[in-house]
């Protein structure tokens, strides 16, 4: 017996079938969420939904997402928020869309805010190229006792992080400054985290779709070397830093060596690197202080307390 086409079940099976006929990666998924959007349902509960009756107007709502879907736009940029480490993030076109290798770096920060806290009792750090303010919220919710100066180029980024750190409340311990990497920064500082623009510019033209056309480009262009970010951040590093501070920054492929030269050559010493769910050196700690190097290599889901 034929389903009525206006039963929920129906529309996220043709759904999943155009998604995946279309060649995107993650077809069910993707049906699931446009489904829920647009039905009002918890994701949860859109397959034991299936016999439910869909309005037109949510019917009409699925239809539109889903074109935007097959022309290239990542669903979580139709959606306007994606979740990432403990919350839901609003993204605007001002933004990156944060990706989970980025909880690497929460994770290596949230183990040197600790030890941070423990023994000055509070942290102030800076998160340089804020974006949505996914590293600065995340931090600042995980620790009270914690400041931040949310710094981005873009003035529409910093408006889409003031919103974001006021979902989650911790605006008030949030400072948005409209600066180029730490230029109108001053000191200071327990902590500088980064996930800067690290890919070459003669490689964004051969990005995939998702990247190239809705991720800013200010967000991606690294320069000809894709090294340009962490030589902005490690020259002023030595005027920021207070005497123990430390800076922990996301990294390309590839890269580790060469921002670990740079780094040195500003005084800092490679402290730490860290490990991507993929196997990939993803995150680097420095200190002003020559400690030995540890690598951590053990699953990252693992680290969290």
């Amino acid at each position: 017996m034929t389903e009525p086409a206006d039963r929920l079940g129906p529309l996220l099976r043709d759904a999943v079938r155009r998604l995946r006929a279309a060649g995107l990666a993650t077809p069910d998924f993707d049906a699931r969420l446009l489904v829920a959007e647009c039905s009002g349902l918890p994701l949860g509960e859109v397959h034991s939904a299936s016999g439910m009756t869909v309005s037109s107007g949510a019917a009409a709502c699925l239809e539109s997402r889903l074109a935007r879907r097959l022309a290239g736009e990542p669903v979580h940029r139709i959606l306007g928020r994606r979740a990432f480490y403990e919350h839901e993030f609003e993204l605007s076109p001002e933004t990156l869309e944060p990706r989970p290798d980025t909880e690497v770096l929460v994770d290596e920060a949230r183990k040197a805010m600790a030890a941070i806290i423990e023994r000055r009792g509070e942290c102030r750090f800076a998160d340089i190229g804020t974006g949505s303010g996914v590293i600065a919220v995340s931090l600042l919710a995980l620790f009270p006792r914690s400041q931040a100066l949310a710094i981005d180029i873009s003035a529409g980024a910093l408006a889409t992080a003031r919103r974001n750190a006021q979902a989650v409340g911790v605006a008030d311990r949030m400072l948005p400054i409209l600066s180029n990497y730490l230029a109108a920064t001053g000191g200071p500082l327990d902590l500088v985290l980064s996930n800067p623009p690290y890919i070459k510019a003669g490689d964004i033209p051969s990005l995939a779709v998702d990247v190239r056309d809705y991720d800013p480009l200010a967000a991606l262009d690294g320069g000809e070397d894709g090294l340009d970010a962490y030589r902005a951040i490690a020259a002023r590093l030595d005027s920021v830093l207070g005497s123990d501070g430390r800076a922990i920054v996301e990294i390309g492929t590839g890269q580790a060596e060469d921002v670990a030269t740079i780094f040195a050559s500003q005084g800092l010493h490679l402290e730490s690197s860290a490990r991507d769910f993929s196997g990939m050196t993803r995150v680097l700690g420095f200190s002003r202080d020559e400690k030995p190097v540890q690598d951590q290599e053990k699953d990252r889901a693992s680290t969290r307390c």
